[in-house]
């Protein structure tokens, strides 16, 4: 059976890496041409590692330099900006009127989305490279120094944190009761999100650095040990397992049955999460770290630009060259596709 997804070309916000809590990469919001031109570049910073966010017509993205910047999408200029005291390699959040982002320092900040000033700031003692996830007033996020944090949104003040086996570069995926998220160790974690305490943990064999997807009772995560993993929620039994050729730091986008993810090979993986049948794979460059996205096609980021490719089939369908090299996540948005570049651009295309 092949995977098929309802179409839709809505203006949506996006608000977090692949687009929402349910890490369905921006499922349909993309129609069928290739980019055409450049509506606006813009260059903010020395590079840029973590993708944008889009709330409303506010594209939100950090620099390398720790400087968080705030994009007005009509004009390609900056609303405002806020400069954070440490380096930043992660992908903002917005949670209501929050803009919330880590940076190397161990600081978190909260940052009002329409003014651009600092609301709170939480300290960790280590290097926050992840997004943090939001659930009912309350932000979760895995740190280098090895805990994982759950902080009070309104304030800033840490609720609990829990000490993992190793350095945290993972998302976490928020459930209802419980977070997933991947580890140094090479185990995923399941926490209760109440209080933090470890419900289980699976071990793989090298790190975890992508970032797990849930769909229905299943939970999926690429590790460095070339494989890609489906879990059961509930125990975190290995209900199967799809080698790579290489190590995996791209995060699955999931839905209606579909896990999408990018190896270190070059290949994106489009697989079954029940059964865990491969229902195709095709090269997308030499390295695909990003993780992919769905719009009317799977669009993935290569080293140059963006490729697009059909959703049953793995058949290429456009691609679209740029001047500087592309590591993070685009934002799709009707007709627009937003991204982020390692020297520093910022482009909204159409």
């Amino acid at each position: 059976m092949r995977p098929e997804l309802n179409q839709s070309t809505a203006i949506c916000d996006w608000v977090t890496l692949l687009h929402d809590a349910a890490r369905t990469g921006g499922l349909g919001l993309r129609s069928t041409h290739a980019p055409s031109r450049v509506r606006w570049q813009l260059r903010i910073g020395r590079s840029i590692r973590g993708a944008p966010v889009l709330g409303g017509e506010t594209l939100y993205l950090a620099s390398i330099e720790g400087t968080l910047y705030a994009v007005d999408v009509t004009v390609g200029r900056a609303s405002w900006i806020f400069q954070g005291s440490g380096r930043a390699h992660s992908t903002p959040s917005i949670c209501g009127p929050k803009v919330l982002f880590g940076c190397d320092d161990g600081k978190v900040y909260a940052i009002d989305h329409a003014s651009g000033k600092k609301l709170w700031a939480a300290s960790t003692q280590g290097e926050v490279w992840t997004s943090l996830v939001t659930r009912n007033g309350v932000g979760y996020f895995g740190c280098a120094d090895t805990n994982f944090y759950a902080v009070d949104l309104e304030t800033g003040t840490v609720q609990w944190k829990t000490p993992l086996g190793g350095k945290i570069y993972s998302t976490a995926y928020v459930a209802e009761t419980q977070l997933y998220v991947g580890c140094g160790d090479g185990r995923l974690y399941s926490l209760d999100r109440a209080n933090g305490r470890v419900l289980w943990s699976a071990q793989t064999g090298e790190a975890i650095d992508s970032s797990p997807a849930v769909a229905g009772d299943r939970v999926v995560v690429g590790s460095e040990d070339f494989y890609v993993y489906a879990l059961d929620a509930r125990t975190g039994a290995v209900r199967w397992k799809h080698a790579t050729g290489l190590g995996i730091a791209s995060s699955p986008a999931v839905s209606h049955g579909v896990a999408v993810v990018g190896s270190k090979d070059g290949y994106l993986y489009a697989i079954d999460i029940q059964s865990g049948e491969l229902y195709w794979r095709v090269q997308a460059g030499e390295v695909v770290t990003a993780p992919p996205v769905f719009g009317q096609e799977v669009v993935c980021v290569q080293a140059a630009g963006l490729v697009a490719f059909e959703i049953t089939t793995g058949k290429m369908v456009w691609k679209a060259g740029l001047g500087g090299a592309v590591q993070s996540a685009p934002v799709l948005s009707g007709n627009l596709i937003y991204l982020s570049s390692q020297d520093g651009e910022v482009y909204a295309l159409e």
